[in-house]
């Protein structure tokens, strides 16, 4: 299919935009929610929609306590069609390479296509060789986790170490975390990223014994330089023990194409697990980068995993606009963040085990569409990305709550619970305190509490103002029955399909992300010049008085 990118206007030039902030303008911005529901019985049954997934567990949407009604939500969903949401998704389905500024196909739903549909990219069908390296990932993890694999003293691994940073290290440790309930006892996993070197050397390797750590070095080119400085150490602190580099090859596998430099580090190339040019950092957990969760929770529940993000795509793909779920989050965020100026937008999952979901959606949103300039090589005319941020409640409530429900700032929020708990403890009133919170705090924001009601509550006149709650705050609420490996597969892809909604309405490359690699290139030049002890003056002025107090402190 021919590319359309550079036929697409301005989102804020189409008719639906213009419509929508004449609605917004009329009504939305002041479109009382609580009344909504008295005038329709029926609005939680119009806007909630139940998505089941390939074993028929079911996940709850509950969209009806955003700020819409019918004809908001009719004019939403023609701004898609305006800005071709839909031709876009099916250029990404075909293959076509839809990330322009690097040349690349956006291909991520082929990992998880374990329908083995044909889906081809440059005229190759890409799922055989996804097959094979699901296939090489599913021999390798049995064999560590069966005992089979054994270290170089003949020992069985109890320790894996994933090193990476961004996408390789964001999506292992969130899902590894997620789903630690399917993780096989006595085997432990870490996670290592920062260049800090409190990150390898006191939070993993005090933990370990060479003789039983295995090491997954995830980089696709294997010349990352945070990762390969902490692979190196990891090999220098091995070796201090091993002696002999040989055993490197029996501790160290690579997740990478880059066979030379491989080798060249002592690992043996047939533990080498590739990933094609046109998986992303930000979805690589789908691809061999997710070598850690098949061998900590075992590969049948990896590849639950993809098949309950399949799902998402098999719904992204064929359901109609005004029951497509991920569609319909991302035009809710679109009408926030650009009618309601809403510039943030909260996650916060009641799962102690999703503690690290929010920091994983934050690289997936903020990565995406912290863009500022169109597909037609414009300078936006409007907001994008908002700032995304979260953490678990309850302890959230007692945090940054406040600022949700009684702060100047519109912020949107979505709320996640499983109604089952993997660890229902005293006879699950723990569930139950938690379900509660959960159930309270979206009600609690849609209907506020009144100067009527505070008064009547007998408060003295002087606190009244400050225990008003104006309420007509929006919340999606997210109702699932168990997270497992199928339900958290659906919850991620919900999120990457949410995600390209928004920048394809704003009309922006989601798949690059050349912001990061400024600092990136000044951080190689400045590196050499703390080498030695001459004071520094290539730099602005704050930069050089920094840099030469850290060097006189620093020796």
């Amino acid at each position: 299919m021919a590319q359309s990118f550079t036929t697409f206007k301005q989102a804020s030039d189409l008719p639906a935009w213009q419509k929508l902030q004449t609605l917004y303008d009329s009504k939305g911005k002041s479109l009382p929610v609580k009344q909504l529901f008295k005038e329709d019985p029926e609005r939680f049954n119009k806007l909630s929609h139940t998505f089941t997934n390939f074993d028929d567990s079911k996940i709850l949407f509950d969209f009806s306590k955003n700020i819409v009604d019918d004809e908001i939500l009719a004019q939403l969903v023609e701004l898609a069609k305006e800005a071709n949401v839909y031709g876009l998704r099916d250029e990404l389905f075909e293959g076509d390479k839809i990330n322009f500024t690097e040349n690349r196909a956006v291909f991520h739903p082929a990992l998880r296509n374990r329908a083995n549909v044909a889906m081809d990219v440059d005229d190759k069908n890409v799922a055989p060789e996804v097959d094979d390296v699901l296939a090489h990932m599913k021999e390798f993890s049995e064999q560590v986790r069966s005992g089979e694999w054994k270290g170089y003293t003949g020992k069985e691994i109890t320790d894996i170490v994933n090193i990476g940073i961004g996408g390789s290290d964001l999506g292992p440790v969130m899902v590894s975390e997620a789903l630690k309930p399917y993780a096989k006892k006595g085997l432990r996993a870490h996670f290592v990223s920062n260049i800090d070197g409190t990150s390898i050397a006191e939070e993993v390797i005090k933990q370990l014994n060479p003789e039983t750590t295995l090491f997954l070095i995830a980089s696709k080119t294997f010349t990352t330089a945070e990762t390969i400085t902490n692979a190196t150490s990891a090999k220098t602190w091995f070796l201090e023990t091993a002696k002999d580099t040989k055993h490197v090859a029996k501790h160290f596998v690579a997740l990478s194409t880059n066979k030379e430099k491989v080798v060249e580090f002592g690992i043996d190339e047939a533990n080498m697990f590739p990933f094609a040019s046109w998986v992303g950092g930000r979805y690589s957990v789908w691809s061999s980068i997710g070598l850690s969760v098949a061998i900590y929770v075992g590969f049948d529940h990896f590849n639950d995993f993809l098949k309950g993000a399949e799902a998402v795509d098999k719904h992204f793909k064929e359901a109609p606009p005004e029951k497509n779920i991920p569609l319909l989050g991302g035009l809710l965020s679109v009408w926030y963040n650009n009618f309601f100026n809403a510039q943030t937008h909260l996650i916060a999952p009641f799962d102690q085990y999703l503690h690290r979901f929010p920091a994983y959606l934050q690289q997936l949103s903020m990565e995406s569409n912290g863009k500022g300039v169109t597909r037609s090589n414009e300078y936006v005319k409007y907001s994008t990305g908002p700032v995304l941020f979260g953490e678990p409640a309850t302890n959230a409530q007692h945090s940054f709550f406040q600022l949700v429900h009684q702060g100047t700032k519109l912020i949107p929020a979505d709320f996640i619970l499983a109604a089952q708990s993997h660890n229902p403890i005293d006879h699950n009133l723990h569930q139950r305190m938690l379900a509660s919170n959960f159930f309270a705090q979206s009600e609690a924001l849609m209907v506020g509490k009144t100067q009527e009601q505070v008064e009547a509550e007998g408060t003295p006149a002087d606190l009244v103002p400050h225990k008003i709650f104006l309420g007509n705050r929006p919340t999606t609420s997210i109702l699932t029955q168990l997270i497992t490996p199928a339900t958290l597969g659906a919850l991620i892809a919900y999120y990457e399909w949410v995600t390209f909604t928004e920048g394809a309405v704003w009309n922006i490359n989601s798949f690059d992300q050349w912001g990061v690699e400024l600092g990136k290139a000044l951080a190689k030049k400045i590196q050499p010049e703390l080498e030695n002890k001459s004071e520094i003056d290539a730099h602005d002025g704050s930069t050089n008085g920094l840099i030469n107090q850290y060097k006189a402190w620093a020796a």
